[in-house]
C-alpha cells in the first residue's frame, strides 16, 4: 500500500470512529441504552423526548434539563393529578418525586418506581404551558 491509501483508510477509521461515538451518545441521551435513567430536556416550552418507556417495580431516575430561561415544572400522574395542578394553586413542588419544579437554566434529578403497566402523562401546569403543548407519555411496561 502506499502512503496515500494509508492516509485515506486511516481517515474513513477515525470518521467511523466519531460517527460511533455520536451515535452512542445520541442513544444514551434518547434513553435507548439504560432504562433505568431518563434525560428529559424542557426547551422551547416542550419536553425533548415527548414519550419515554420505563421498566414496572425498579426505580427510574429522571433527569429532567431546562435549557429555557423562564421556569418549569414536571408533572407526571393520572388525569386527577393534572385536574388538581390545573387548579391548584402549589407553586414550587419538592416534596413528591412526580412533582419537580425546575427553575430557568438548571437541572432538577428524580427518582420514581412506576408500579402499575400504562400510559400516564407529565405535563408543565404553568400558566399556558399546557396549552401550548408542553406535555408528554411516560409508558411503563411493555
Amino acid at each position: 500500500m502506499h502512503r496515500t491509501d494509508l492516509a485515506l483508510i486511516g481517515g474513513i477509521v477515525v470518521a467511523l470512529a466519531v460517527a460511533g461515538v455520536a451515535a452512542a451518545w445520541t442513544a444514551a441521551r434518547a434513553g435507548s441504552g439504560d432504562p433505568t435513567r431518563v434525560e428529559i430536556d424542557l426547551r422551547y416550552s416542550r419536553f425533548e423526548p415527548s414519550e419515554v418507556r420505563v421498566p414496572i417495580g425498579v426505580p427510574v431516575t429522571i433527569v429532567l434539563q431546562n435549557g429555557d430561561p423562564i421556569d418549569h415544572e414536571w408533572i407526571v400522574g393520572d388525569e386527577r393529578v393534572h385536574e388538581r395542578h390545573r387548579e391548584g394553586t402549589e407553586p414550587v413542588h419538592e416534596a413528591r418525586p412526580t412533582e419537580v419544579s425546575v427553575p430557568a437554566g438548571e437541572t432538577r434529578v428524580t427518582t420514581v418506581t412506576f408500579e402499575r403497566p400504562g400510559t400516564l402523562r407529565y405535563v408543565c401546569h404553568l400558566p399556558g404551558h399546557e396549552a401550548y403543548g408542553m406535555s408528554g407519555v411516560v409508558v411503563a411496561g411493555d
